[in-house]
């Protein structure tokens, strides 16, 4: 490809062309395209430069809008335009970020709200079996729409969903109990093939769709709106089957990590349980011991 020096109409289609070539997902080309369309809004016609790269990162930082994780994910989506138009000489670094210990008390959802969640969804047949399905296998929302009918006509207890993301396989397990419920909601409904989580439409439920149904459950449930999305869910599952084994590897291979290190930003725990584990620890070894000195002398 040619330089390109201003970004049109027609760069921004072939980049969406490229994007489902790659196999990219449906919200990943959406993100991407709509990253890029704010970088040439920013540039309002002006020819592209390294120098406006940099005034955009700048942008970014002062405007008060983007905390500094949502800064590199947008400048990343322009990074991978820039390669596409092959102009990587316009590449601006990352902001260093340092990792946070805790995961944040205020979107942190707890069993107990979980619990609350699916008692405020019992009337809503299809919701509350959602909520089960991705707080149980940890899937994310993109693959739901492998849970089709086909994948549980098999007649042994054990089910696997073969989801694909990233362009990679892999195996989700479902329990049997959530198997037995999964086709009871399949005969009760009269669903005969093809996914089984649809819009009226016919079409399968996107993130879109499931976020607003979940976030009607907030007030009834009484659970702060931001500990309510569906990417909570799958984080949820990370952090039980994490406290239940300890086993991250599994962990990793259970959700499609290709890193370790992206499991352990699911696994984190809130600086309140961190904060009591520590006082138990300190009490125990310490305290305790002196009391018991005191006692014996």
């Amino acid at each position: 490809m040619s330089e390109i020096t201003y970004l049109t109409a027609e760069i921004l289609a072939s980049f969406r062309s490229y994007l489902i070539i790659e196999e990219k997902s449906e919200f990943t080309i959406a993100k991407y395209l709509r990253d890029v369309a704010a970088f040439a809004n920013f540039l309002n016609g002006e020819p592209l430069s390294k120098e406006l790269m940099l005034a955009y990162k700048t942008y970014l930082m002062e405007c008060g809008k983007f905390a500094d994780s949502s800064i590199n994910s947008i400048l990343s989506s322009v990074r991978a335009f820039l390669k596409f138009i092959d102009r990587s000489d316009c590449n601006v670094k990352n902001l260093r970020i340092q990792e946070m210990p805790f995961n944040p008390e205020e979107k942190c959802l707890t069993q107990d709200e979980f619990g609350r969640l699916l008692n405020a969804a019992k009337g809503d047949r299809r919701l509350y079996l959602l909520l089960l399905v991705i707080s149980s296998t940890g899937i994310r929302v993109s693959e739901l729409k492998y849970f089709t009918v086909e994948s549980f006509r098999s007649k042994l207890e054990s089910v696997r969903v073969m989801v694909r993301c990233k362009k990679k396989n892999r195996r989700v397990l479902v329990a049997d109990s959530l198997k037995k419920m999964i086709v009871a909601y399949i005969r009760e409904k009269g669903i005969k093939s093809g996914p089984i989580f649809c819009t009226k439409s016919g079409k399968p439920l996107d993130r879109s769709n499931i976020w607003k149904q979940m976030k009607r459950l907030c007030e009834k449930a009484n659970v702060a709106q931001s500990k309510v999305f569906p990417h909570n869910l799958r984080k949820l599952f990370a952090r039980t089957f994490y406290e239940a084994t300890h086993d991250i590897v599994q962990l990793a291979a259970l959700l499609g990590h290709s890193s370790i290190n992206t499991t352990r930003i699911y696994v984190q725990t809130t600086e309140e349980e961190v904060r009591a584990r520590v006082e138990q620890m300190v009490s125990r070894k310490y305290f305790e011991k002196r009391k018991d000195t005191t006692l014996s002398a």
